[in-house]
């Protein structure tokens, strides 16, 4: 029913390397032999139109994903890939929760472009990313394609493409239960069924702990206590045939998230409600796909002021509801034009919109002196071509480009009065003018296989980013700091180029890739001042505390070097493999303006270093184990590189043992050696750290 396909540009070429050529010429019902030749890497089950021929030009990795991890932390093993702050959705701020490569963040927002079966994922409202959300769904596999300018996929992929791909589950019911240290719980469901020539899937998680306390020992107060957590989430996928050529595919999810920060008023809560249907065409003639979308979210956070002993603690300000709304809808077509040409037309757009319902200046911790609502909405409309070349046997060229138009409209900013002396009063009543442009980006490629083993690669590309209307309208504070939103930012804009190599010989596959990006526009913020004082946008900020405002910086530039390896140790044992990934990345601000005082500096939460390397051990019966570690070096808090948060090395590690075909049985621990990962450090030096070690046990039972 779908199309099975192998991992794509920095794995595939070793894959296909390994495989005899008359598999590779096979038509596809023999694809299931390709997959048996490279049973090593991981296994992609496209969901849309088949992987383009000039994804090899681009550098790429793909993982498998599993229900025992959650997606988020499987993806931290990709070098280079990162979030907005080290800690994961079970003690972050949910608004912090963005994701970006090669050293372009320094922004809650997404830089990386996230797509679940071809729908973008970005919260419509803020562009960070609800992961807990996904731990309810049925995925195989994730690719990631470093670069920006990702075409036909729409825009926002500044820094890359992160692809999630569902799982075929077909007939079986599949059960998972563990419970960890400080009573955590962690459940998951998964029944598929098949029906007819179709397949109906559904999926459910749970889970909850007591949490950890996330200020450092040492510094804690009478305020601080454990940061508790409880998110759920259900899914349901039925796919099925319209006809010999044409597919169904829909979806439908919804999930919710309570966290809590670790002390008085600072709980977050997350709703959220997806709906997809695509149809797909993979017919060998004219292949096309058209799709549309619906993403419904609200969210509700606290925040409170903590004393600097941090034995009190008083409600600053709270978000008591932020509704938003992203529709959209893509159609692509590829029309034959040749064996050694594929063409790719198609279009997108994208609508969002959203508003903060915010109180601040509080007489005391119930009663809010001033109240204000901010919001507005976004457009995009693109269209794109792309055009892949088999120049020869050994070569592949690609290009492309795409035109969007933007707008952002109806925006406004109203604050009032709540208590005496003026209740109902208004302070200010701002209407923001509607704004539009177009982007015209493209990107293009070749890959030459100068032998049987080394594939060289390079690549350029251009894309862009919109502001968010978080980005654009909602102010916020971390502690007593406090940043201010500018409806003026203007849209981000990426130039980059990059030269690699893909090597597969005797079991080692290996990708290289060097790269340089300037980040032009880029959204930050940008310190303007320190307290005790009222500033515009924010109201009062205290003493020590920080002021700052969402900027458009001059540019970040970013190059670095990536390196993904894989190792085959079959023959030592089998079902025994190594992976290993590092990323180095220097990357700089160039400022100037209010912005000057950061010109040279590294944006904030950018490290230089990053690695990861992971042995496994497997069956085919699911009996196995694994050790992973990870390094993350030093990086700063802030745009004035002044709070620095110290690097981190950790250590995970996984054992099951399958007592039967139906029940396993699995133990788990994670950041074995407790080690402080820092998160955030605040301007009056308090450190908050990630998780800590945390042991788990659990059982699994599949039923087929």
């Amino acid at each position: 029913m779908k199309n099975r396909i192998l991992a794509l540009p920095l794995l595939a070429p070793f894959c296909l390397a390994t495989v005899p050529a008359w598999a590779q010429d096979q038509p596809s019902n023999d694809e299931n032999q390709i997959v048996l030749a490279c049973m090593r890497l991981p296994e992609i089950i496209v969901t849309g139109l088949p992987v383009s021929l000039g994804d090899k030009a681009y550098s790429a990795t793909d993982i498998s994903l599993d229900p025992v991890q959650p997606v988020e932390n499987a993806l931290r093993d990709v070098p280079g890939l990162q979030q907005f702050r080290r800690s994961d959705a079970r003690s972050a701020n949910p608004t912090s929760q963005g994701v970006t490569l090669r050293g372009l963040g320094g922004n809650a927002s997404s830089r990386a472009l996230l797509i679940l079966d071809g729908v973008p994922q970005a919260d419509p409202f803020g562009g960070w990313v609800a992961w807990p959300g996904y731990d309810a769904l049925a995925l195989s596999s994730a690719r990631i394609t470093r670069g920006g300018g990702s075409g036909a996929e729409g825009q926002g992929a500044i820094s890359g493409t992160i692809e999630l791909f569902s799982d075929n589950v077909g007939d079986r019911i599949e059960l998972g239960a563990a419970y960890g240290s400080r009573n955590s719980v962690d459940a998951d469901l998964l029944l598929g069924r098949e029906l007819g020539q179709g397949q109906l899937t559904i999926s459910a998680n749970y889970a909850r702990g007591d949490g950890f306390i996330p200020i450092i020992e040492g510094q804690r107060g009478s305020v601080d206590r454990p940061a508790e957590y409880e998110q759920a989430g259900l899914a349901v996928r039925f796919v099925a045939p319209l006809s010999d050529e044409i597919e169904l595919q829909s979806n439908v999810r919804a999930f919710t998230d309570d966290r809590e920060r670790g002390f008085a008023f600072s709980d977050n809560h997350n709703d959220g409600a997806d709906a997809s249907i695509r149809l797909v065409d993979r017919s060998s003639d004219w292949q096309w796909s058209a799709l549309g979308y619906v993403q419904i979210r609200n969210f509700d956070v606290s925040f409170g002021g903590v004393a600097d002993d941090r034995n009190s603690v008083s409600r600053v300000f709270e978000q008591y509801n932020v509704p938003s709304t992203g529709l959209g809808a893509r159609f692509e077509v590829r029309p034959p034009v040749g064996d050694a040409i594929e063409l790719r037309i198609g279009g997108d757009w994208r609508r969002t919109e959203g508003e903060t319902n915010e109180n601040f200046f509080f007489a005391d911790n119930d009663t809010p002196r001033r109240s204000r609502r901010a919001g507005g909405s976004t457009a995009t409309y693109g269209g794109f071509v792309e055009a892949s070349v088999q120049a020869s046997d050994a070569l592949v060229l690609t290009g492309g480009g795409r035109l969007d138009l933007w707008s952002i409209d109806n925006g406004f900013r109203r604050e009032i009065e709540l208590i005496n002396p003026f209740p109902g009063a208004v302070r200010s009543d701002e209407k923001f003018t509607n704004r539009s442009g177009s982007e015209f980006t493209g990107r293009g490629g070749f890959a030459f296989d100068a032998n049987d083993a080394l594939t060289l690669r390079g690549a350029a590309y251009l894309g862009w980013r919109l502001p968010t209307l978080n980005e654009l309208f909602r102010p916020f504070r971390v502690g007593d700091d406090a940043t201010a939103a500018n409806e003026l930012l203007e849209p981000e804009r990426v130039k980059g180029a990059e030269l690699g190599l893909d090597w597969n010989r005797a079991g080692v596959t290996l990708g290289v890739t060097a790269f340089y990006n300037q980040l032009d526009n880029a959204i930050a913020n940008v310190t303007l001042a320190t307290g005790p004082g009222v500033f515009p946008g924010v109201g009062f900020v205290a003493a020590g505390a920080s002021y700052s405002q969402r900027q458009n910086l001059d540019a970040i530039r970013s190059k670095g070097v990536e390196i993904d390896a894989l190792f085959d140790l079959g023959e030592l044992a089998e079902g025994l493999t190594f992976r290993a990934g590092y990323s180095f990345v220097d990357a700089t601000v160039k400022g100037s303006g209010d912005a000057a005082p950061i010109d040279g500096l590294r944006p904030a939460q950018v490290p230089r270093h990053n690695a990861s390397g992971t042995i496994r051990w497997e069956k085919d019966n699911g009996s196995g184990a694994s050790l992973s570690a990870r390094y993350i070096g030093q990086q700063y808090e802030d745009d004035v590189n002044i709070l620095s948060l110290a690097d981190a090395f950790t250590i995970d590690g996984r054992m099951a043992l399958a007592i039967n075909d139906r029940l396993l049985v699995e133990t788990r621990v994670e950041n074995l050696l407790d080690a402080r990962v820092e998160a955030a450090v605040s301007s009056n030096g308090i450190i908050e750290r990630a998780f800590p070690r945390t042991f788990w046990v659990g059982l699994r039972a599949r039923i087929e």
